[in-house]
């Protein structure tokens, strides 16, 4: 009787482990990074990922984002503010593609060219 209850017990602690604890890794790292002064304003820069807001930049700062392997579509845009001049512009902006693999690991950073904010690519450096 105590084996077929201690058999018991053991079997529902092996059932209730989580999933992931023997899944493979199946997400993609993006990190983006606002760790230069390349972008000269001190307003908060959003990160929109597929349309949603979905990360904050201010100077000195990175986000890292857990992706599925996938194409994403990100755009950069200056959100309002507590800082004078924090007023995000009328036109929506362009978006960048990117493309992860499981088990990748991306770094960008964002810079500002004549079409408006951007992402360039960085080295990981770690």
């Amino acid at each position: 009787m105590r084996r077929t209850a201690l058999s018991l017990v053991s079997l529902l602690a092996l059932a209730s482990l989580p999933l992931w604890a023997n899944a493979d890794q199946d997400y993609g790292v993006l990190i983006i990074s606002r760790e230069r002064l390349e972008v000269p304003t001190n307003c908060e820069v959003g990160v929109y990922i597929d349309d949603q807001l979905a990360g904050r930049l201010f100077q000195e700062q990175a986000l890292a984002f857990n992706l599925p392997p996938a194409s994403v579509d990100i755009r950069l845009k200056l959100l309002p503010g507590q800082a004078p001049g924090c007023l995000p512009g009328m036109l929506v902006p362009a978006a960048q593609q990117f493309t992860l693999k499981a088990g990748e690991v991306r770094k960008y950073r964002i810079a500002l060219g004549k079409q408006g904010m951007y992402l360039k690519p960085a080295k990981l450096e770690y």
